[in-house]
């Protein structure tokens, strides 16, 4: 039995590239990266507006990370699903106009590009759990192998260096939700009323 010229991965990375650009076509380039400006949108809100929602929330929860996530929550969900409302109804302008089909041809490239980003950052982590040495064939025998593998190592490489970068940026948000002077309990615990 001859061996096919292509492996498993290369057919699951094709099937990724032409999934993702396939449901890009369909929706068109304009509701790609406007979802993804809603998702932006929502994340700036949640930023600005959750120590308003905090305020609300506090006297109903005890605990303060559960209601600074709810807060969180809340306020992103919320400007997400308006955003995407009114993004929605822009892009189907836009598809249903003379330019339609220029917008699903740019939403096609930008789905493969799309889809073969997360075939990289899939292949990354599979490559930092299981290492170069214990590839199965079908992985080994990859004609995409390489191509997945520098891209990967590229994403690395555009990574902040500072590996304590996330907890740095937490504790910004819990210090710009802290209680006010006069608010905390004797043992440094916001009062619970």
């Amino acid at each position: 039995m001859s061996q096919l010229p292509i492996s498993l991965l290369d057919l699951l990375v094709i099937g990724i590239v032409l999934l993702s650009a396939l449901l890009a076509s369909v929706r068109g380039f304009t509701r790609e990266v406007l979802a993804i400006g809603s998702w932006v949108i929502a994340a700036i809100a949640a930023y600005a507006f959750h120590p308003r929602v905090l305020e609300f929330l506090e006297p109903h929860i005890a605990n303060r990370q559960i209601a600074l996530a709810a807060a969180i929550a809340a306020v992103f969900l919320v400007t997400l699903v308006i955003v995407t409302m009114i993004t929605v109804k822009l892009s189907d302008l836009i598809l249903d106009s003379s330019i339609g089909a220029l917008d699903r041809t740019l939403g096609f490239l930008f789905g493969a590009a799309r889809g073969f980003l997360i075939a990289a950052v899939a292949f990354l982590f599979f490559d930092k759990l299981v290492g170069e040495k214990q590839y199965p064939d079908w992985v080994r025998d990859a004609k995409l192998r390489p191509l997945l593998k520098e891209s990967g190592d590229q994403l690395i490489a555009l990574l902040p260096t500072d590996a304590g970068f996330l907890e740095k940026l937490k504790a910004k948000a819990l210090q710009g939700t802290a209680p006010a002077d006069g608010q905390n309990g004797q043992d440094g615990q916001p009062k619970t009323p």
